[in-house]
């Protein structure tokens, strides 16, 4: 069996100068609504942590769900260190 989660990241070439200025401010939209996702994240967690002690698998949707925001999270991180130039859309889908 493969990972179940991958990341896979490409060298820029060039970075652009303004969206590299700007930076800071155009990832605070998506900052604002990862923080809520990740309350409900952690509770997600909490509840996957019991689910997993008595049945001993991790459930599919939550699973599903926090791959969802782990992904979208580090694409916004991964935008705003300066390791990618392409914005990161507001999903977490692959």
């Amino acid at each position: 069996m493969g990972y179940p989660v991958t990341l896979k990241v490409e060298f820029p070439k060039k970075l652009s100068r303004l969206t590299t200025f700007f930076r800071a401010f155009m990832v605070i939209p998506h900052y604002i609504v990862l923080y809520f996702i990740g309350i409900a994240g952690g509770i997600i967690a909490f509840i996957s942590w019991w689910a997993i002690l008595f049945t001993g698998r991790y459930p599919k949707g939550l699973f599903d769900f926090v791959v969802w925001w782990f992904r979208w999270n580090t694409r916004v991180t991964a935008y705003y260190y300066l390791v990618t130039d392409k914005y990161p859309p507001f999903t977490g889908s692959e």
